[in-house]
C-alpha cells in the first residue's frame, strides 16, 4: 500500500486553553520540522484542529523519528481522498481488497468532524456492503482480522489500517529550562522523565564521565541541547549555582540524582 502522508496526533495539548494550546502546537511542529532537518528528510507539514499532517517520500524513516517526538500520542500512514462517498468507497476497497478474502473478517471504524450529507454510521454500512460483495469478507466488530480507518474531516477523508504509538507527554519547550547534573546513567534516566513532560534540558557533565552515553542519548531523542563539562575536583555546587545563575534557571529547576 503506498501511503501519501502520516496523520499525527497529541493529547494533553488538546486539554489547554485556546491561546495555550496554539503556542504548544507550534512548539511541536517547531521540534518535527528540526527533528526532520536533523535526518535530512524533506518534508511539508500542516496543522488542522487537532491533527498534524506531512508529507513525505520516506514515510518509515519519518515514523520511526516521529516515535521519539514528545507530544505525540500516536502517528498513521495514512491514504488522502475527498469527503466525496465514492471517493472514500473507492478508496476503502482498493486497501481491503489487498488484505481481505472469503476466509478473513474486517470492521470499519469511521469517524466524522464537519458538516456532511451522511453520518458516520452511513458511510460505515454503505462502505461496508460494498466491502462484503467485492472481498466475500464477513464483519466483526468485536475481534476482526483487519481494521480499516476512516477519519472524515470536513471536505477531506483519511484512510489508514493502523495507530502506532507515540511516548506522549509534552513537546519540549513548553515548560522552560531546567539544569541536570550528569555523573551517572540513571541520572539521564531522571532527566529523561522531566524532559518528557516538555522542559528543555541544559546538561552539565562531571569531566569524569564518559560523554559517549550523553552523546547517543542526546542523538536517539533528538534533542538540541547544551552540554557544559564542569570540574569535580572544584566545589560542584558553587558551578552549578553559577550555571543555573547564567541560564536564568531556578535552583528549583536543578535536577540531581542520587
Amino acid at each position: 500500500m503506498k501511503y501519501e502522508l502520516i496523520l499525527v496526533r497529541y493529547g494533553e495539548i488538546a486539554l489547554k486553553s485556546k491561546e495555550t494550546r496554539k503556542r504548544f502546537e507550534n512548539t511541536l511542529v517547531s521540534n518535527i520540522n528540526n527533528a526532520f532537518i536533523q535526518k535530512n528528510i524533506l518534508n511539508k507539514i500542516y496543522k488542522d484542529w487537532g491533527r498534524i499532517y506531512i508529507f513525505t517520500d520516506q514515510i518509515n524513516q519519518s515514523i520511526n523519528l516521529l516515535k521519539k517526538i514528545f507530544g505525540i500520542t500516536s502517528i498513521s500512514p495514512v491514504i488522502q481522498t475527498t469527503s466525496n462517498l465514492y471517493s472514500i468507497s473507492e478508496k476503502a476497497i482498493n486497501v481491503s481488497k489487498k488484505n481481505l478474502d472469503e476466509n478473513k473478517s474486517f470492521a470499519l471504524r469511521v469517524t466524522r468532524t464537519g458538516e456532511h450529507k451522511y453520518t458516520s454510521q452511513d458511510v460505515a454500512i454503505k462502505i461496508g456492503k460494498e466491502i462484503v460483495n467485492v472481498t466475500k469478507a464477513r464483519v466483526d466488530l468485536t475481534n476482526p482480522d483487519f481494521e480499516l480507518f476512516i477519519e472524515i474531516r470536513n471536505e477531506k477523508a483519511f484512510l489508514f489500517t493502523e495507530k502506532i504509538k507515540g511516548y506522549g507527554g509534552m513537546p519540549i519547550g513548553t515548560q522552560g529550562n531546567i539544569l541536570a547534573y550528569i555523573d551517572t546513567p540513571n541520572a539521564i534516566l531522571a532527566s529523561w522523565y522531566l524532559i518528557k513532560r516538555g522542559c528543555k534540558p541544559i546538561f552539565l557533565l562531571n569531566r569524569e564521565t564518559k560523554k559517549d552515553v550523553l552523546d547517543r542519548f542526546i542523538d536517539y531523542w533528538l534533542i538540541k541541547s547544551k552540554i557544559i563539562e564542569i570540574d569535580s575536583k572544584i566545589n560542584i555546587i558553587k558551578q552549578i549555582n553559577k550555571t543555573a545563575s547564567k541560564n536564568k534557571i531556578s535552583t528549583q529547576r536543578i535536577i540531581f540524582y542520587s
